[in-house]
């Protein structure tokens, strides 16, 4: 019905101690508030409102989940990162239906990666690692664009983070279908052909490595500021767009995918849908957050 976004790089505003920054706790509230007024202004009944993996791995989370909670009165749930890949598998699902078989699922967000395969609306594996788009870039990346020392040792780091994921994932079976999901992986298949946003979410969109290793060589040379020009780019997320291309060539490469299909549907929705199962009383699942119980069996 509606939708509008603020954007808050909370993965990008972790101190060096670990917390997450005053200034970006400050605009987190200012954004809950917002969003609070919203959802009143168009006759919400119910707000489900969750934080992911900034917050989550925060050493001050506590204390900013109380203070949102103070001043905003919106209790945030915090997702754990086996939940995060688990929602979005099942949006996944739901998009694709039954037919895609075994469905592998490949998420980058801002402060982590998510990745899940099974067969049913409940991955049988979904683990999520520190590897996002945004950690990735304030971590590893001191110029703009990066220097040709940082993009070679930042490709080498990766390749040792993901080492051993194909093989944890090999013990489930190989997938029938692939798919990514994310403004990230979005982002990086518009800018390799894929259809814009425009033609609409039916049409088929893909990632491939060949074109992905090709436009790495483009846009690694590329600052900030020129990539938010580029088509499909915002320019709120193009300083993190090598470091989440980066992610995204190492992953295929340690799990040998020549090719990646787009799904429209990511988190958000699969948060709606778990919702919506269990108000239809078909939900079976039991989901759990840092914060408390998220969703319980169904009375069905």
């Amino acid at each position: 019905m509606h939708s509008e976004k603020t954007v808050l790089r909370l993965a990008e505003r972790i101190t060096k101690s670990g917390d997450l920054s005053k200034d970006g706790a400050d605009d987190l509230v200012q954004a809950v508030e917002a969003a609070k007024k919203s959802a009143r202004k168009l006759g919400c009944e119910e707000m489900l409102a969750f934080a992911t993996s900034a917050v989550r791995e925060a050493g001050n989370s506590g204390k900013v989940l109380r203070r949102v909670s103070e001043e905003t009165g919106v209790e945030l749930l915090v997702l754990s990162g086996d939940d995060e890949a688990k929602l979005t598998f099942l949006a996944v699902r739901r998009w694709f239906g039954w037919s895609a078989g075994r469905l592998l699922v490949l998420d980058i967000g801002g402060g982590s990666l998510e990745v899940a395969m099974g067969v049913d609306e409940a991955p049988d594996f979904a683990e999520s690692l520190p590897l996002g788009a945004g950690r990735v870039t304030r971590a590893r990346f001191s110029s703009d664009p990066p220097s040709r020392s940082e993009m070679v040792d930042t490709s080498s780091w990766l390749e040792k983070e993901l080492s051993g994921l194909h093989k944890r994932l090999a013990k489930h079976g190989e997938p029938d279908h692939v798919v990514a999901t994310s403004k990230t992986f979005r982002s990086l298949a518009r800018l390799t052909g894929a259809a814009p946003s425009s033609a609409g979410p039916r049409v088929r969109r893909v990632l491939t490595e060949v074109g992905l290793r090709q436009l790495i060589a483009f846009i690694s040379r590329m600052t900030a500021a020129d990539l938010a020009e580029l088509e499909g780019v915002s320019s709120s997320r193009s300083h993190q767009l090598v470091g989440g291309a980066l992610v995204a060539q190492a992953t295929m490469a340690e799990l040998e995918l020549p090719e990646l299909e787009i799904c429209p549907w990511a988190l958000r929705e699969g948060v709606i849908l778990r919702r919506l199962d269990h108000v239809n009383g078909d939900d079976q699942t039991e989901l759990t957050t840092q914060a408390g119980r998220f969703e319980v069996v169904s009375r069905s």
